[in-house]
């Protein structure tokens, strides 16, 4: 029976410490407002920062378009080392736009199934 108490303790205490031992992205920010920008203008580009607040590397997976062809995002493909930062660029081309946009994209990190996401608006005008 004892040693069957200390096995269990032993596994609890490793399954902590796998808890504790992870990468975490934190984002300075994760809105842009491009403000009123021109439809003919050309594409514009908004920059999330982030750092590695975890003790392992992480990686970005995937980064989505938002749906449509209009945006383009741009990532490292190294991982980023713990206390390290990273950015993600994305590109919105306003060509095919009128008035109020709400769009985003969403992050895939190697270290969690959850999706940060990333949101940009403005104003497009002739």
């Amino acid at each position: 029976m004892r040693m069957k108490r200390i096995i269990l303790i032993l596994l609890v205490a490793m399954v902590s410490i796998g808890a504790w031992a992870k990468g975490d992205a934190q984002f300075a920010s994760r809105e842009h407002d491009f403000g009123t920008i021109k439809a003919k203008g050309g594409a514009v580009t908004a920059t999330y920062e982030f750092t590695n607040t975890g003790d392992e590397p992480i990686s970005i997976v995937t980064v989505t378009n938002g749906g449509c062809g209009c945006t383009k995002p741009s990532f490292p493909l190294e991982p980023i080392a713990p206390g390290k930062t990273g950015k993600i660029k994305v590109s919105f081309n306003p060509a095919t736009f009128k008035g109020e946009f709400h769009r985003s994209v969403k992050v895939q990190f190697s270290y969690s199934r959850k999706r940060a996401v990333l949101k940009f608006n403005g104003v497009v005008v002739p």
